[in-house]
């Protein structure tokens, strides 16, 4: 459906929400809040309310906390029909109908579509099914690892070295577990921070007893009578014997089953405009259709336009409740998505926060502290312009280099800093990979630019 530039106020209604985790949770309380008073129905592949992701990685694999209680708090009651552990397996457009895998279907007026990623497979099926091959992404997973690394294991292989990865080696030593990465970069986290501060995450392994392996890839999983995985083979033609291997390679988003429905949807997310509506096909976007969370693509004004796609757990809550307020509110009463990224991870007892994005960074200086004391703040310039700030332990500046993004502030920073070291004072190449080639561990996705790639300027007309 084209966009209705004079879309109406919707209070009652059918609206439903593709994908019951975080970002659908929270649009669903933005609904409610925002007056809408009609029939709401939450659509889940998994058959569990909303729980929250990051503690999987963390805080579950230490024994912190059980998986089995990561519920997310409902912040108001949102009295809405939970369809759990069916999921979405096709889209109607022209009659407003989400199909069910069960082949039931459910009609709306409004659709948000926040379906998400999954975790990236180890491509060999055979060997994917292997007793012992495990993925981080659902509580399901993260209950079925925690119980593998209580037993003991001899060892642990990780294949992919970026956030997941990391924190799982973390969380292994943490156990007093020998585990090895291996990364097909120079670093862990080279993707997602660039050669320079994935360094210092290198030097952070080494010193915890992890084996790190890098500039290798993984060529093939070796099992044994018993169907059980029991060495990993590597391109430098080693064998490492592992009794547990974690496939840690990234994500795929959630949008098989849109596929044929006619909505701009495909392995890079579904696009859509800064107010979360979807873009079909033809570029048009829609007026009933919106995005949010990780299966969104968006532009950004503070980025160039550039269209991002986030995987981050303040932007699914940022952008669910914008989508939700737009889905229902006048059209001169829609506001845009334009949340600061950030993230932030921990591991090896160090914790790291980043807010902008730096991956778009071809420059990075060392603004506060020092590299080598692994408390520090590096500064991520493109163009001429600060783009990113990354720290290491070090989180009280992230809040000022925020506004600094904000602002467009000028990169080489100028101002003086009085625990800049020596090593700050000039920039250096970020030391990104090639951009062409895979790489693990972002957390942005850069998937184009707009054709409006320049600033807006609205003058009043003349009399």
């Amino acid at each position: 459906m084209a966009a209705d530039p004079g879309a109406r106020i919707l209070r009652e209604g059918r609206i439903v929400i593709v994908g019951a985790s975080l970002a659908g949770l929270r649009a669903a309380e933005t609904l409610r809040a925002e007056g809408f008073a009609g029939e709401l129905t939450l659509i889940g592949d998994e058959p569990y309310e909303p729980y929250d992701r990051p503690p999987l990685s963390k805080s579950v694999l230490l024994g912190m906390a059980s998986p089995l209680h990561t519920e997310l708090p409902h912040r108001r009651e949102i009295a809405a029909r939970w369809r759990l552990g069916v999921p979405a397996a096709g889209l109607d457009l022209a009659a407003g109908r989400v199909r069910l895998a069960d082949g039931d279907e459910v009609e709306y007026d409004r659709l948000l579509i926040a379906t998400g990623v999954r975790a990236r497979p180890w491509p060999n099926e055979e060997e994917a099914r292997l007793d012992g091959v495990c993925v981080l992404r659902t509580r399901d997973d993260a209950a079925d690892l925690y119980r593998r690394l209580k037993s003991g294991p001899g060892r642990v292989f990780v294949i992919g070295g970026g956030f997941a990865g990391s924190e799982i080696a973390s969380a292994c030593r943490g156990m007093g577990l020998p585990v090895t990465v291996a990364e097909r970069a120079g670093a862990p986290l080279v993707g997602a921070l660039g050669g320079v501060v994935a360094a210092v995450a290198a030097d952070l392994q080494l010193e915890n007893g992890v084996d790190l392996r890098t500039h290798v890839t993984v060529t093939g999983l070796e099992g044994e009578a018993a169907n059980r995985v029991r060495a990993v083979h590597l391109s430098d033609e080693s064998t490492v014997e592992a009794d547990v291997v974690v496939v840690s390679l990234g994500s795929l988003r959630n949008t098989e089953w849109l596929a044929g429905s006619g909505l701009g949807a495909g392995p890079r997310g579904i696009a859509c405009d800064a107010g979360c509506r979807a873009f079909d096909v033809r570029g048009i976007v829609t007026d009933d259709v919106f995005v949010a969370g990780d299966v969104a693509r968006s532009p950004h004004a503070l980025f160039g336009y550039q269209f991002l796609s986030l995987e981050h757990w303040g932007n699914a809550v940022a952008q669910a409740e914008t989508a939700a307020h737009n889905m229902v509110c006048a059209s001169a009463d829609r506001r845009p998505h334009l949340w600061m990224p950030a993230f932030w991870s921990s591991m090896f007892g160090v914790s790291i926060k980043s807010v902008g994005v730096p991956l778009m960074g071809d420059q990075v200086m060392v603004t506060q502290g020092s590299l080598a004391e692994r408390r520090f703040v590096a500064v991520y310039g493109h163009q001429g312009r600060v783009v990113a700030a990354v720290s290491f332990d070090n989180t009280r500046w992230l809040e000022f280099y925020a506004r600094q993004i904000e602002r467009g502030a000028p990169f080489p920073v100028e101002f003086p800093t009085t625990d800049r070291r020596p090593e700050g004072r000039r920039p250096v190449p970020a030391g990104f990979p090639d951009p062409s080639l895979p790489t693990h561990g972002a957390t942005v996705t850069l998937t184009g630019y707009s054709p409006a790639d320049r600033q807006l300027v609205f003058h009043p007309a003349r009399p």
